[in-house]
């Protein structure tokens, strides 16, 4: 039994690693890269968490909100978000609501591993709607010492094409499983 655990963990160690490594971040807008340097497509982050459910940790950084209006992967662990609507102030740039950063997130990610009993080292997966949210959250958890984090570059609803649409890659464009459902053991309470 132990040589078979130890099997798996290896593969999944090397797995993991071929995921970083196969990926050219180059590629990838200055605001999708990060400090670590550690990707995942839509389609690999579903393969690494149908895998290792257990082992890893899957968070959705998006707000609440949009979880409601726009869905949440099936795979998805639990929201966090990396920002939080503030409907009190008016973003002039952005044309819409501002959004302030979360000062629970690390907080809220280290008590999410905890429950599962992981820690620092261990794979933890970040997913928002196209990839900007997710690595600018993945240098957070870095910078406090996270040596395993993965952004999902393509984000949930990917990102844009030419006519404007979020249609060209993504969670909801792979056709992987997501839905409106959230349960309380997976939504966002700030206490």
């Amino acid at each position: 039994m132990k040589k078979i655990l130890f099997l798996l963990v290896t593969l999944f160690i090397a797995t993991s690693q071929l995921y970083a490594a196969a990926f050219d971040a180059s590629q990838l807008p200055k605001n999708k890269q990060t400090i670590a340097g550690k990707y995942l497509s839509a389609q690999e982050a579903y393969e690494m968490v149908v895998k290792n459910p257990g082992k890893l940790l899957f968070v959705d950084v998006r707000t609440p909100a949009e979880i409601v209006y726009v869905g949440i992967a099936d795979q998805v662990s639990l929201n966090i978000p990396y920002e939080l609507d503030d409907f009190s102030t008016w973003d002039g740039k952005k044309n819409l609501y501002r959004l302030n950063l979360n000062p629970a997130f690390t907080q809220k990610v280290a008590e999410a591993l905890a429950a599962k009993a992981l820690g620092k080292s261990d794979p933890v997966i970040l997913m928002c709607r196209s990839g900007g949210r997710s690595a600018s959250a993945a240098d957070l958890l870095t910078n406090a010492g996270y040596s395993n984090v993965y952004s999902v570059y393509d984000g949930f609803e990917g990102d844009m094409s030419k006519e404007g649409r979020r249609a060209v890659n993504g969670w909801k464009n792979a056709n992987l499983p997501w839905g409106y459902k959230l349960d309380p053991q997976r939504a966002y309470l700030p206490k």
